[in-house]
């Protein structure tokens, strides 16, 4: 094996999880994918995988490591695509990433219609509550949510959201409707913080001026999804993206509350990375992305108006 051979030998390693999946999706012998690693080990001068006998860890150097593999074997890749004609059909691996329930409810039909008219291409995806870094973790597009600061990045708008807040009409029913930041001394919260860290403090915006308010949280929960659940089931108020609680809202399980307190909207983006002619996968991809998800109710607001 050559030091490329050695390189898709360690970005296997990394996605199967130990040395015998990698042999196995690679078609190689486990010990000639040792021998593969040992050998990257003694040109680099440094230890990259920690072995068990069922998996592999990878040491700090190996993951900085493993990055700079992906990016490299990714800018080859590209270049033989090129060389090969892929800029005009596409073809091979399309990495997407996305949050988690943004990925679910909207990012997946669309790869899913993706695949069904693009035979060639395989879709790979990550939809975690946390920034991707493209690059560095070798994906082609992500969806942020967020106002993104300059970079070299290629960036799309497609809508915004709000930050809503919500609470069931029942617990409304029970406990009165917030209207001012004093109501809400008197309220029961429900607070989210996708690493399960001590749920912060509200940013409310009466008058448009940004203000932080302590709200009695009793349940803190690490995903959107369960914090919505808990004020459908009228535990308290929480506060969403309204694409995440649009379908309640609009099923009457949810009532929008203090909207006139709410942050401005946040922009929803497709990204991708610029300073060179985009692969056919990727521009199809974003092409398609773009047309459907600026027809979404969720994104250009139009659902609240019927809500409301």
């Amino acid at each position: 094996m050559d030091r490329i051979d050695h390189m898709r030998v360690l970005v296997a390693v990394a996605d199967a999880g130990n040395l015998a999946g990698a042999a196995r999706r690679l078609g190689h012998s486990a010990p000639a994918v040792t021998r593969a690693v040992d050998q990257l080990e003694a040109r680099i001068g440094a230890q990259l995988l920690v072995r068990t006998t069922r998996r592999v860890r990878f040491t700090d150097v190996g993951e900085r490591f493993l990055a700079d593999c992906r990016r490299l074997l990714a800018e080859l890749d590209e270049a033989e695509a090129v060389a090969g004609g892929s800029f005009r059909e596409p073809q091979g691996l399309l990495s997407v990433t996305a949050s988690s329930m943004f990925g679910r409810l909207h990012i997946t039909p669309l790869v899913l219609a993706f695949l069904a008219s693009h035979a060639k291409v395989q879709v790979r995806t990550l939809f975690v509550d946390r920034i991707v870094h493209l690059v560095d973790e070798g994906y082609d597009v992500a969806v942020r949510i967020a106002h993104l600061p300059d970079s070299g990045l290629t960036a799309v708008r497609v809508g915004t959201v709000r930050r809503v807040m919500v609470a069931s009409p029942e617990y409304l029913a029970a406990n009165g409707e917030p209207r001012s930041l004093a109501d809400l001394a008197g309220h029961v919260g429900i607070g989210f913080t996708p690493m399960g860290a001590a749920s912060a403090p509200w940013a409310l915006f009466p008058d448009g001026e940004r203000a932080a308010v302590e709200v009695q949280t009793p349940l803190v929960a690490n995903t959107g999804e369960m914090a919505i659940a808990a004020a459908v089931a009228g535990r308290g108020l929480t506060r969403a993206l309204s694409y995440q609680v649009a379908d309640d809202v609009m099923a009457g399980r949810l009532r929008l509350v203090m909207v006139d307190h709410e942050p401005p909207p946040i922009p929803v983006q497709l990204v991708y990375p610029a300073g060179r002619k985009a692969a056919a996968k990727v521009r199809l991809f974003v092409d398609m992305a773009v047309a459907k998800l600026r027809d979404l109710p969720v994104l250009n607001d139009t659902w609240t108006v019927r809500a409301l």
